[in-house]
């Protein structure tokens, strides 16, 4: 991302987290989340994570948002919208330190992306793809609002190669819980 357009993304304030742009400094922080064993068997990103966590901040495409709690980096949530206006959505991902889970801290970064992305951006519709088995994610985005679309099948590939089920999730502006 380039420098003016993280000054463009306001920090954005949930009720335990706070978003912020990512940035280079960020990039051994969350590296290292992506490198814990829960994390990794869902996100990967080859044998460089610190590459890949850069390659991420530096896509135009791509908003990255480290998620803080409590003044340290505890993940991270990105976004990138649909550019076809007839198919207009924008989809979202996260990831988070494993030692935080449990504590409400995705369901209020989702929550807090998802308004922003309604209210800000003027999205309808957003979509997140969590792993068919991965119920921990699948209960955080349905607390937010989001509810199953259908099962994406051998949608990807593990780390040991075998291919796995998605499930597509999806959230209407009007679906958003407070």
């Amino acid at each position: 991302m380039s420098d003016a357009a993280v000054r463009a993304v306001k920090n954005l304030y949930g009720e335990h987290v706070v978003l912020r742009p990512a940035v280079p400094d960020d990039v051994p922080a969350l590296a290292a989340i992506r490198a814990t064993p829960e994390v990794y068997e869902k996100w990967r990103g080859g044998d460089d994570l610190m590459a890949a966590v850069t390659d991420a901040i530096d896509d135009p495409d791509l908003t990255v948002l480290a998620i803080e709690h409590d003044g340290r980096t505890v993940g991270a949530i990105q976004w990138e919208a649909e550019p076809d206006p007839e198919y207009r959505h924008a989809s979202l991902d996260i990831y988070l330190d494993p030692a935080m889970h449990g504590r409400g801290l995705g369901a209020d970064a989702v929550r807090t992306l998802a308004r922003h992305l309604i209210t800000d951006h003027g999205h309808h519709r957003l979509v997140i793809d969590p792993a068919a088995d991965n119920a921990p994610a699948i209960r955080c985005y349905s607390k937010v609002g989001f509810r199953p679309v259908g099962i994406m099948r051998q949608y990807e590939q593990g780390p040991d190669g075998s291919w796995h089920d998605g499930l597509l999730m999806d959230l209407l502006a009007d679906d958003l819980t407070a």
